[in-house]
């Protein structure tokens, strides 16, 4: 346990999490493989979003395909995505929990492997830049989630422990990176995964607002060592 013994930092996955925009990322991959001559159910896509895009491709398309088209499906998926960006809203309660956890004196790092440019319009959209400490993009780490990374840059840039910090995402990627981190992770229903499949996580809750509804019972407000 850390010198504190007690919650220091909460970390915020974005997409999905804070900001609806799951099922933008999934129509964007689906059309940037259909032009690639690959046919994804949407519904394969939607299961592995959260993945950094250097292991959702080769989760999703075959092992044997020409592997130098990648960067230009990557591309193509960047391309489509933009054109959403108006689009993008944030999820229920999510800048009012952003709030609410600096209020406490938390350190609130916004844990995203999106890009640079992707990660300020996100901020955009949040307009919460007042509550937030840190953050991450893809620049900050070798490997994306599942692998444990992310979550260890986040908690540097909180200049927190392991067990001084909770991990906020949507998506079993989130859960497997925290539990190889040691970070209690709060999973959200928001991004569209069902709670069987988040079922490893510390607690589950429908949205941000519903978080912050029970903010005080949550792992947030919980001793780290009732978290065991």
């Amino acid at each position: 346990m850390g010198a504190s013994g007690q919650i220091r930092a909460v970390l915020f996955d974005v997409d999905g999490t804070l900001v609806d925009s799951n099922y933008l990322h999934v129509q964007a991959w689906w059309e940037a493989f259909r032009q690639a001559g690959h046919h994804v159910p949407m519904s394969r896509i939607h299961r592995a979003i959260g993945m950094g895009s250097d292991l959702l491709l080769d989760h999703l398309l075959p092992a044997d395909r020409d592997t130098s088209a990648d960067e230009q499906i990557r591309a193509a998926h960047t391309a489509l995505w933009a054109v959403d960006w108006p689009r993008l809203t944030t999820l229920p309660g999510a800048a009012d929990l952003l709030r609410a956890c600096a209020s406490r004196h938390l350190r609130v790092v916004l844990a995203s492997s999106a890009s640079d440019r992707e990660l300020q319009v996100l901020r955009k959209v949040l307009d919460a830049d007042d509550a937030i400490t840190a953050v991450t993009s893809s620049s900050s780490v070798d490997t994306s989630k599942p692998a444990p990374d992310l979550v260890h840059m986040a908690l540097e840039k909180a200049e927190a422990e392991p067990d001084e910090a909770v991990f906020v995402g949507d998506a079993v990627w989130d859960v497997q990176a925290c539990q190889k981190a040691g970070v209690a992770c709060i999973a959200l229903l928001c991004g569209g995964s069902g709670r069987d499949e988040l079922s490893e996580a510390a607690q589950i809750y429908q949205d941000p607002a519903d978080l912050l509804d029970h903010l005080d019972t949550s792992p947030i407000g919980t001793p780290p060592e009732r978290l065991r």
